[in-house]
């Protein structure tokens, strides 16, 4: 496991986001953003290959998932708060700009910051989401975010949840990948037991924040940008009619399929990093 650095960002009175910062080189720093209810965790893989290439990384645990602190006033668990906490710990780093790598809600949060600051984005990869999201996938998110359930006695047991959920996702996936999986999305109480890493109220912030907004102006400040949009080919939010459209928007955004896997790819799949690899390579 490469090493890394514990950031803290204060975003809000008694509200700390905490990252993981690798050290990698001079070139553009990325900055990783993860998925509706995920964490750094998701990126503990990717994160030292891309350091590898040459460039530090961030790797971001959102307001209310990880080590990052819960907000007490749900209403906060919203893209555009998302988006400042994003912009704020770019200016704590000192970072003109970086390359946005984001994960479904990670995505869209590269989307706005694109919109109303251009100049910090240098380039942007979005992993498995777009401007508009297939009801059916939104359909399954709803079906289990937020939704209360017992501690798990064990990480077996954590991982045999997870798998009921995601195993649709990712068919080909072997028991010790559900329990790597586990140990990425449940935290260890006091008492040994183990429940979900994220605060149960990002589903109220989810509901009742009001419809999401038009994010097809958003992901449209992305087209004079390098851009890698990354779909795993079993995607339920991706469908590739909403990719056929995004390319009437952007038609120059480099793409890339990964098989067998659905929302959402890891982006060490070897067609995920080998399309990323190239990508970075474009990019001082």
């Amino acid at each position: 496991m490469v090493d890394y650095r514990e950031c803290t960002f204060d975003v809000a009175q008694g509200i700390a986001m905490r990252a993981r910062h690798y050290r990698g080189g001079d070139k553009t720093p990325v900055i990783c953003i993860p998925g509706l209810t995920r964490n750094a965790a998701d990126f503990e893989e990717l994160a030292p290959k891309i350091a590898a290439t040459g460039r530090d990384v961030l790797v971001m645990s959102l307001r209310g998932r990880g080590a990052s602190d819960y907000d007490p006033d749900y209403r906060n668990y919203h893209p555009v708060t998302y988006r400042s906490d994003i912009l704020l710990a770019l200016d704590e780093m000192n970072w003109r700009e970086a390359v946005f790598v984001g994960t479904s809600l990670g995505g869209i949060v590269t989307m706005l910051t694109s919109e109303t600051a251009p100049e910090r984005v240098k380039a942007a990869i979005i992993n498995d989401v777009g401007p508009e999201l297939a009801p059916e996938g939104l359909v399954r998110i709803a079906s289990y975010v937020g939704k209360s359930s017992e501690p798990a006695d064990t990480i077996e047991e954590a991982a045999s949840r997870i798998r009921s959920i995601n195993n649709v996702a990712f068919p080909d996936a072997t028991d010790d990948d559900w329990i790597i999986f586990a140990r990425r999305t449940f935290c260890q109480t006091d008492n040994r037991k183990w429940v979900l890493d994220y605060d149960p109220n990002i589903a109220r912030g989810l509901s009742e924040n009001g419809p999401a907004p038009d994010l097809w102006p958003a992901f449209a400040s992305l087209k004079n940008k390098p851009t890698l949009v990354i779909r795993g080919a079993l995607s339920d939010l991706l469908s590739l009619d909403i990719v056929d459209r995004m390319r009437g928007v952007h038609g120059n955004f480099n793409y890339c399929e990964v098989p067998r896997i659905g929302h959402a790819p890891m982006m060490t799949e070897p067609a995920a990093w080998d399309a990323l690899e190239v990508f970075l390579r474009k990019i001082d």
